[in-house]
């Protein structure tokens, strides 16, 4: 394939009669490997390629054998070979191999006519974990997928493809770790290692195939490196992480009034209510139907004195229709997408006839962002993308059937350059870049919220991921945990799913599980479909009280969060963490417990009428955290339960987690009443991070160490005075969890004195 290699200091050059290929270092730990055929270059080298997915590459230095094509940099490097294929080596050790790169010139296929075919060998028992929003186990070997986003009603735990595409996964095999992202938004299909087992084979529906390599030492690494390349989700205003509240629909303004007065009634905490389709003036988009909705400003202020945000959906299709200034401009401005032959495609969506935003140009996302400015004048604090896989009911254009892939645009429609085969996957990226760049400049004093049903790689810059429209079933309730887990593995943190199900009757008892387990989602929203029975916590008299205490606990435990989602803007870690994420070794690679941070082991239960399941613990001393009673784990597997009132939570040797008091809202996140939970089994530290929760102020950081000191350990605070500070001890000999008074800088336990506990207590001024 290449017969000549030429090395530069930041990138390696390969050519041969038929393909042109680069090899660059873009961030310490990744390499870049980039092939395309001779018969798409204008010229020798490979065009410069203006990347949705990618937001930021240094292009680093690297050293480059020309007779051995070995490229190398600290810690790692590449064999190349004059087929195309090559190893990845990090520390001296092979981790990865690509097989082959192929392409296939189709001439029957009426547009994009070649298509590219990767091959990286797969050996026996290395995992694979990520590839974003697919179902099933979160070790996806032996399984095949096709990345295209698509609207789906209903789905199944089988159901693929879903509404994102993130074609990024990692390999889990003896102690070594390595990930693999495909840059390529056209269509494409990955075989797991499920027709050969000793391969993974990628087919895009493209000429190109741009294609990352990363290594580390540790998982954690690899998400670093790959959100490092493709941007890290900044830290949400504090009120997106409380409750939120939605229906399709809520159809009037006195109904929407009387959730959030209802919410108050019952004393449920409640920070956001969404506002769905039938908020529109026929379905046009950036309106209020006047009739159901006469003053929303007085609507969102009314909600304001109740400490609750309003959300308008917005979808992307334009109402056709000359009297609607937004489908004027956008005709005007030729902002719209076009059929292969120059005019505007149409087709139905909630509107009928739509027009679509071409959102691959700069300066029409720069229009759609400006748009939004009417609805924040009238108090909408976040916007909530929907459909914008694009989803199209039906074509009013001309088309050909063979190049509709789903309920979507035809392959041929074309976004500026490029048609809708290639720009279909990055329609959502486009359209929340646009709606998060123009809250940025119509609200700079604020932090955007946004939530979105479909994307691309790089979306967890501008949005929050909710994983559509699930059902109310037990099973989707665990299929949704397995679906956000690998979300986080594939650098999306913000994360969640509508709680008790969207589609379907939901029942008292499913809805009391799945909030237990949605006080753990970073985004956490109950959401019904039309015609289905009401799903508010007072529904369900019975269980409202363990609703109720379930979404008290999500409020207690935001200190905690907040800690975490400051930790995902620096770092890329979700703080929902697939067990894989820092425990590598464990083969079954767990889809029905997590990590929330590093410090709690959550088990939910996920089966009708049980109080009782399995849950592994990676190491001994797991205790029951935030209960009455001193139940510690032994390594290995153990019977956890809990009730309707509870969620089987474990906090970790050397763990530290912070709580405050439960309010009806969110306020501050500088906490004036702190409770440390403190598992004094082993040395730890946790640094508290706390702000305005709004907008872009210092912050401030509070720190807990537990050190062990002869036959002492010691309790050292860092940070600002409060009004109310305590410790909860764990793990103290066998003495049940107790509460100390925190204000003193440093706290000493004697490890071997009896009880009663407060006598072990000595306070250092």
């Amino acid at each position: 394939m290449f017969k000549h290699i030429e090395a530069q200091e930041e990138r390696v050059r390969l050519s041969g009669m038929h393909a042109r290929a680069e090899i660059s270092h873009p961030l310490p730990g990744v390499w870049r490997y980039r092939v395309r055929p001779r018969g798409y270059l204008q010229g020798e080298a490979l065009p410069e390629k203006d990347s949705l997915a990618v937001s930021h590459r240094l292009d680093l230095p690297f050293e480059t054998g020309v007779e051995s094509w070995f490229c190398s940099a600290e810690g790692g490097g590449l064999q190349i070979r004059p087929d195309g294929s090559l190893q990845l080596f990090h520390r001296g050790l092979e981790v990865a191999s690509l097989e082959r790169i192929s392409g296939e010139f189709q001439p029957a296929v009426p547009i994009n006519r070649h298509r590219s075919t990767l091959i990286l060998q797969a050996p026996a028992g290395e995992a694979y974990l990520g590839f974003g929003e697919k179902v099933g186990p979160l070790n996806k070997r032996g399984m095949k997928f096709t990345f295209w986003n698509t609207d789906v009603q209903p789905h199944h735990p089988d159901t693929d493809p879903l509404y994102q595409s993130i074609p990024f996964f990692m390999g889990f095999r003896a102690g070594k770790v390595w990930a693999f992202f495909l840059d390529e938004s056209a269509r494409s299909v990955v075989d797991v290692a499920k027709d050969h087992p000793e391969r993974i084979c990628w087919t895009a529906e493209s000429p190109e195939l741009d294609m990352y390599f990363f290594v580390g030492d540790t998982p954690a690494d690899l998400i670093r490196s790959y959100t490092l390349l493709t941007g890290r989700t900044p830290l949400p205003p504090l009120w997106s992480l409380g409750l939120h509240q939605s229906r399709y629909s809520y159809e009037t303004q006195e109904e929407v009034r009387n959730v959030i007065e209802s919410y108050r009634a019952h004393q449920i905490p409640l920070d956001a209510v969404h506002l769905d389709i039938h908020h529109m003036d026929a379905y046009r988009v950036f309106t209020f139907d006047r009739h159901r909705f006469p003053d929303p400003k007085t609507l969102s202020d009314r909600a304001a004195d109740h400490g609750v945000k309003l959300i308008t959906i917005m979808d992307p299709g334009i109402k056709k229709t000359p009297d609607d200034p937004i489908y004027a401009e956008a005709a005007a401005q030729d902002f719209l997408v076009k059929t292969d032959r120059g005019d505007v495609f149409v087709g139905e969506v909630w509107p009928d006839p739509a027009v679509f935003p071409d959102f691959t140009r700069s300066e029409v996302r720069t229009w759609w962002g400006e748009k939004h400015s009417s609805m924040l004048d009238s108090g909408i604090a976040g916007f909530w993308n929907d459909m914008n896989e694009p989803s199209c009911f039906s074509c009013h254009s001309a088309f050909d059937p063979a190049l509709r892939f789903g309920n979507t645009l035809p392959d041929d429609v074309r976004h500026g350059t490029m048609r809708h085969l290639e720009a279909h996957n990055l329609y959502a990226l486009g359209m929340c870049k646009a709606t998060f760049e123009g809250l940025k400049i119509l609200q700079p004093e604020k932090r955007p919220f946004i939530v979105t049903r479909a994307g691309f790689s790089g979306i967890q810059r501008y949005s929050a991921v909710w994983t559509g429209d699930n059902s109310a079933h037990w099973e989707h309730m665990e299929m949704n945990l397995q679906l956000l887990l690998s979300l986080g593995l594939s650098g999306i943190p913000f994360v969640g799913s509508d709680l008790g199900g969207f589609l379907g009757h939901s029942s008292g008892e499913l809805v009391t599980r799945w909030t237990w387990l949605g006080a753990f989602f970073p985004f956490m929203r109950n959401h019904s479909a039309i015609g289905t029975d009401p799903q508010e916590p007072w529904a369900f008299p019975e269980h409202l009280p363990f609703i109720r205490e379930a979404i008290q606990f999500r409020y207690r435990l935001l200190p905690y969060l907040y800690t975490l989602m400051k930790e995902a803007e620096e770092t890329g870690l979700p703080p929902m963490r697939a067990m894989s994420l820092h425990h590598p070794g464990l083969k079954n690679h767990l889809c029905d417990q997590f990590l929330f941070g590093e410090n709690l082991l959550v088990a939910p239960i996920l089966r009708p009428d049980h109080t009782h399941r399995s849950a592994h613990f990676p190491s001994e001393g797991w205790m029951a955290f935030d209960r009455a009673e001193a139940l510690q784990m032994s390594e290995g597997y153990g019977l956890v339960s809990a009730g309707l009132e509870g969620i089987p939570v474990f906090l970790k040797p050397g763990g530290i987690v912070p709580l405050t008091e439960p309010g009806l809202h969110t306020s501050t996140a500088m906490w004036d009443r702190l409770e440390w939970h403190v598992h004094v089994g082993a040395e730890g530290q946790f640094t508290l991070y706390e702000d305005a929760g709004e907008g872009y102020g210092p912050g401030q950081h509070t720190t807990v160490k537990i050190e062990h000191v002869g036959q002492k350990i010691r309790i050292v605070r860092e940070g600002r005075a409060r009004s109310v500070e305590r410790l909860k001890i764990y793990g103290h000999g066998s003495r049940l969890p107790y509460l100390v008074d925190a204000s003193a800088a440093e706290i000493w336990l004697d490890v071997d004195l009896p009880d009663p506990p407060e006598a072990v207590i000595e306070l250092v001024q």
